[in-house]
Protein backbone atom coordinates (compact mmCIF):
# COMPACT_ATOMS: atom_id res chain seq x y z
CA UNK A 1 0.00 0.00 0.00
CA UNK A 2 2.58 2.54 0.92
CA UNK A 3 3.84 2.75 -2.46
CA UNK A 4 0.63 4.39 -3.61
CA UNK A 5 0.77 6.85 -0.61
CA UNK A 6 -0.06 10.91 -1.83
CA UNK A 7 -1.50 13.90 -0.63
CA UNK A 8 -3.99 16.37 -1.81
CA UNK A 9 -4.62 19.72 -0.16
CA UNK A 10 -7.52 19.27 1.87
CA UNK A 11 -10.30 21.33 0.66
CA UNK A 12 -14.39 21.01 0.10
CA UNK A 13 -13.51 18.22 -2.32
CA UNK A 14 -11.93 15.84 -0.14
CA UNK A 15 -13.12 16.94 3.53
CA UNK A 16 -16.10 14.22 3.67
CA UNK A 17 -14.58 11.18 2.83
CA UNK A 18 -11.82 13.22 5.30
CA UNK A 19 -14.34 13.25 8.21
CA UNK A 20 -15.90 9.52 7.08
CA UNK A 21 -12.32 7.88 7.66
CA UNK A 22 -11.94 10.17 10.58
CA UNK A 23 -15.22 8.57 12.20
CA UNK A 24 -15.17 5.34 11.39
CA UNK A 25 -11.53 4.64 11.94
CA UNK A 26 -10.39 7.07 15.08
CA UNK A 27 -10.79 8.76 18.05
CA UNK A 28 -12.06 12.71 18.13
CA UNK A 29 -9.53 13.85 20.49
CA UNK A 30 -6.80 12.25 17.91
CA UNK A 31 -7.82 13.95 14.84
CA UNK A 32 -8.92 17.28 16.18
CA UNK A 33 -8.64 19.98 19.03
CA UNK A 34 -11.08 19.23 21.79
CA UNK A 35 -14.40 19.97 21.63
CA UNK A 36 -17.35 20.84 24.00
CA UNK A 37 -19.85 18.09 22.72
CA UNK A 38 -21.12 14.70 23.70
CA UNK A 39 -19.05 11.90 23.84
CA UNK A 40 -18.08 10.33 20.32
CA UNK A 41 -18.57 11.34 16.73
CA UNK A 42 -21.47 13.70 17.74
CA UNK A 43 -23.31 16.12 15.05
CA UNK A 44 -21.51 19.21 17.30
CA UNK A 45 -17.73 17.44 16.86
CA UNK A 46 -18.26 16.36 12.98
CA UNK A 47 -18.98 20.35 12.59
CA UNK A 48 -16.51 21.15 14.42
CA UNK A 49 -13.96 18.89 12.46
CA UNK A 50 -15.18 20.78 8.98
CA UNK A 51 -14.70 24.05 10.00
CA UNK A 52 -11.25 23.34 11.89
CA UNK A 53 -10.11 21.97 8.63
CA UNK A 54 -11.97 24.76 6.62
CA UNK A 55 -10.08 27.45 8.88
CA UNK A 56 -6.46 25.92 7.38
CA UNK A 57 -7.78 26.15 3.39
CA UNK A 58 -5.44 29.42 3.43
CA UNK A 59 -2.42 27.30 3.64
CA UNK A 60 0.88 28.33 5.38
CA UNK A 61 0.15 32.14 4.35
CA UNK A 62 -3.26 31.68 6.08
CA UNK A 63 -4.50 33.05 9.39
CA UNK A 64 -4.06 29.39 10.83
CA UNK A 65 -0.01 29.46 8.59
CA UNK A 66 -0.63 25.45 8.20
CA UNK A 67 -1.39 23.30 5.13
CA UNK A 68 -3.24 20.18 5.58
CA UNK A 69 -3.40 17.03 3.49
CA UNK A 70 -5.41 14.19 3.24
CA UNK A 71 -3.30 11.07 2.62
CA UNK A 72 -4.36 8.90 0.16
CA UNK A 73 -3.34 5.25 -0.50
CA UNK A 74 -4.61 3.21 -3.41
CA UNK A 75 -6.67 6.11 -4.28
CA UNK A 76 -8.63 6.30 -0.99
CA UNK A 77 -8.22 9.01 1.91
CA UNK A 78 -6.72 7.46 4.46
CA UNK A 79 -5.60 9.77 7.02
CA UNK A 80 -4.32 13.49 7.61
CA UNK A 81 -1.19 15.07 7.61
CA UNK A 82 -0.12 18.62 8.42
CA UNK A 83 2.22 21.32 7.87
CA UNK A 84 2.23 24.60 10.19
CA UNK A 85 5.17 27.87 9.49
CA UNK A 86 6.48 28.09 13.18
CA UNK A 87 7.69 31.61 14.47
CA UNK A 88 11.90 30.36 13.43
CA UNK A 89 12.34 31.07 9.75
CA UNK A 90 11.94 28.07 7.37
CA UNK A 91 10.78 25.82 9.85
CA UNK A 92 7.06 23.98 9.83
CA UNK A 93 5.93 21.82 12.65
CA UNK A 94 4.08 18.27 11.29
CA UNK A 95 1.79 16.23 12.44
CA UNK A 96 -0.11 13.48 10.83
CA UNK A 97 -2.91 11.09 11.62
CA UNK A 98 -4.01 7.81 9.98
CA UNK A 99 -7.30 5.89 10.11
CA UNK A 100 -6.80 2.10 11.65
CA UNK A 101 -7.12 -0.06 8.53
CA UNK A 102 -4.03 2.12 7.21
CA UNK A 103 -1.53 1.84 10.01
CA UNK A 104 1.51 -0.37 10.27
CA UNK A 105 1.88 -0.79 6.17
CA UNK A 106 4.16 1.69 5.38
CA UNK A 107 1.66 4.89 5.01
CA UNK A 108 3.00 7.33 7.66
CA UNK A 109 6.45 6.87 6.56
CA UNK A 110 5.97 7.24 2.67
CA UNK A 111 3.11 10.52 3.92
CA UNK A 112 5.77 11.92 6.01
CA UNK A 113 8.22 11.97 2.94
CA UNK A 114 6.07 13.54 0.91
CA UNK A 115 5.09 15.90 3.15
CA UNK A 116 8.97 16.72 3.47
CA UNK A 117 8.80 17.22 -0.22
CA UNK A 118 6.08 19.56 0.04
CA UNK A 119 8.07 21.30 2.93
CA UNK A 120 11.24 21.87 1.08
CA UNK A 121 9.53 22.95 -2.53
CA UNK A 122 7.91 25.88 0.23
CA UNK A 123 11.24 26.89 0.83
CA UNK A 124 11.20 25.34 4.36
CA UNK A 125 14.87 23.98 5.87
CA UNK A 126 13.55 21.88 8.89
CA UNK A 127 10.44 20.04 9.79
CA UNK A 128 9.97 19.69 13.35
CA UNK A 129 7.02 17.10 15.31
CA UNK A 130 6.33 16.99 18.82
CA UNK A 131 4.83 13.10 20.24
CA UNK A 132 4.56 11.17 23.51
CA UNK A 133 7.07 8.63 24.22
CA UNK A 134 4.32 5.85 24.20
CA UNK A 135 3.73 6.54 20.61
CA UNK A 136 6.42 4.20 19.60
CA UNK A 137 5.22 3.85 15.52
CA UNK A 138 5.64 7.75 15.10
CA UNK A 139 8.86 8.18 16.99
CA UNK A 140 9.89 5.05 14.27
CA UNK A 141 8.46 6.88 11.28
CA UNK A 142 10.16 10.09 12.48
CA UNK A 143 13.62 8.17 12.83
CA UNK A 144 12.85 6.39 9.54
CA UNK A 145 13.16 10.22 7.62
CA UNK A 146 15.88 10.95 9.02
CA UNK A 147 15.04 12.75 12.59
CA UNK A 148 16.91 13.92 15.07
CA UNK A 149 15.52 12.71 18.14
CA UNK A 150 15.32 14.20 21.56
CA UNK A 151 13.23 12.99 24.88
CA UNK A 152 12.47 14.87 27.90
CA UNK A 153 10.63 12.57 29.97
CA UNK A 154 7.65 11.62 28.47
CA UNK A 155 7.74 14.24 25.60
CA UNK A 156 9.75 13.29 22.42
CA UNK A 157 11.09 16.63 19.74
CA UNK A 158 12.26 15.60 16.31
CA UNK A 159 13.85 17.41 13.67
CA UNK A 160 14.68 16.70 10.31
CA UNK A 161 16.70 18.92 7.97
CA UNK A 162 15.43 19.69 4.80
CA UNK A 163 19.14 20.39 3.80
CA UNK A 164 19.72 16.71 2.50
CA UNK A 165 17.56 14.13 0.81
CA UNK A 166 15.61 12.23 3.14
CA UNK A 167 16.86 8.62 3.80
CA UNK A 168 14.69 6.11 2.15
CA UNK A 169 12.46 3.96 3.34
Amino acid sequence: MAGTVRLEPVDERNLEPLLSVAAAEAEPGDVMPPVEAPAGWSHARREAFREFHRASFGGLAGPTRTQMYAILAGGEVVGMVRMTRRDEPGTVETGMWLGRSARGQGVGGAALRELLNEAAAAGMRAVVAETTRDNSSAVHVLEKCGARIRSDGDKVYAEICLDSAPPAL
